[in-house]
């Protein structure tokens, strides 16, 4: 039986429809947008809050965007973009597309390792480990069991990030009023700027958009209905905007809590530091929910992005990979970064630089595919909504050209 309930004539609820953009969110709350978040946080305290709501804001219409061109036409981004490249375009833009998967998951584990280091002291090396191993277990669930049980594995876990996040707030010493000014955009010298730019870098994911597009296909098909288009569409504007609100109340959760009790605290430049800053400033049971967070993050973000290189893979180059397959092999860079001692923070911080490159070839073709008459047809972006999308993708870009031009020069 098909899970939407077409195949017995029965429309779903909208609840039964939730889902495909929950498991794209974790992107946003991955280990790499804890890093960020948190020296933000301590460096310049509620300066940059406004970064996180702007930039959430972007990310609901580009998550919408990507989820509505797999409702209307049936298909992932890069299967349709596959279907318009010459052999060579594809090959290049897969491997692109392919590096980003790379530094996807290079920061997913590398989290994940350092949360099982924090909670029970395992190194590093053995925690990536640990963190594959698991990771192939949830997605055991996608390849047998189907597309919503996977989601609603997924969902515990950003429950379980949400709660492991936002838990330490309810002791820290917020101060609101200074919280609320800090939505006025100003930055304070280039480092906040930099800062800026990586908080970005951070939240919005080129794998993530690729990755949503697959997760209506593979949940709803294609609906031939015009009516039945139209319903899908409707829940899926509801399906991001709760999803996202989540993770972006989670992303300002990390920010209010490091801006509280981080600021001139030595040794909250990794995330270990900041863990033991907050478990020496709220105590040991906030230090362990926080460390609880960062696995779950580390487990659904690591299990999300192998999904969205599959997909990658399958539209682009035409060939399915098993998902456990990949995992495997994609986890390999991972564990040599950690096997050789790099340091696993600025690991994190890399990661995000390479994902900025990726950032243009997934929005502009996004913007571009969704626009046009010809593949969308009555469901094509109008006038407003064409406008926006290229503000939106324009801002981006050009911020995570930003975040590469002040690595490269050293901030």
């Amino acid at each position: 039986m098909r899970i939407d309930g077409r195949a017995t004539g029965r429309r779903p609820g909208l609840g039964r429809l939730l889902g495909p953009a929950f498991v794209a969110a974790i992107a946003y709350v991955d280990p790499g947008n804890v890093a960020a978040n948190l020296t933000a946080g301590a460096d310049h305290r509620y300066l940059l809050l406004w970064v996180l709501v702007l930039a959430n804001a972007m990310a609901v219409v580009i998550q919408y965007l990507s989820a509505k061109l797999g409702v209307v036409t049936g298909r992932s981004l890069p299967e349709l973009l596959g279907e318009r490249m010459p052999r060579a375009g594809r090959l290049l833009y897969w491997a692109q597309a392919e590096l980003v998967a790379a530094a996807t998951d290079l920061a997913e584990v590398v989290g994940g390792a350092i949360a099982l280091q924090i909670l029970f002291g395992i190194p590093l090396l053995p925690g990536g480990i640990i963190i594959g191993v698991v990771s192939m277990g949830i997605l055991v669930i996608q390849s047998r069991g189907g597309q919503r049980p996977f989601e609603l594995v997924v969902m515990g876990l950003l429950a379980v990030i949400t709660i492991g996040f936002v838990a330490g707030l309810v002791v820290s010493p917020v101060d609101w009023g200074e919280a609320a000014g800090g939505l006025l955009p100003r930055f304070e010298g280039t480092p906040s700027v930099l800062l800026a730019a990586s908080m970005l870098g951070a939240t919005v994911m080129p794998h993530a958009i690729y990755a949503h597009s697959s997760l209506v296909r593979d949940r709803h098909g294609r609906e031939q209905d015009a009516g039945g288009i139209r319903r899908l569409l409707s829940a899926t504007r509801w399906d991001v905007a709760i999803a996202l609100v989540i993770a972006g109340g989670v992303n300002v959760a990390m920010l209010l809590l490091a801006a509280a009790s981080l600021p001139g605290v030595a040794g909250t430049d990794t995330i270990q530091g900041a863990h033991a800053a907050i478990e020496r400033a709220l105590g040991p049971a906030v230090g362990v929910a926080f460390g609880i967070g960062l696995l779950a993050s580390g487990l659904a973000s690591t299990s999300v992005g192998c999904y969205a290189g599959a997909a990658i893979m399958d539209g682009l180059l035409r060939v399915r990979v098993p998902l456990l397959l990949r995992r495997a092999v994609t986890l390999i860079p991972a564990l040599v970064i950690l096997g050789v001692g790099v340091d696993p923070t600025w690991a994190l911080v890399l990661s995000q630089v390479l994902l900025s490159l990726g950032i243009p070839f997934a929005l502009v073709p996004l913007a571009w595919l969704t626009s046009r008459r010809g593949l969308m047809g009555p469901f094509a972006n109008r006038l407003p909504l064409r406008i926006v999308a290229v503000v939106v993708a324009i801002a981006i870009v050009a911020l995570n050209l930003l975040l590469i031009a002040l690595t490269v020069a050293g901030g």
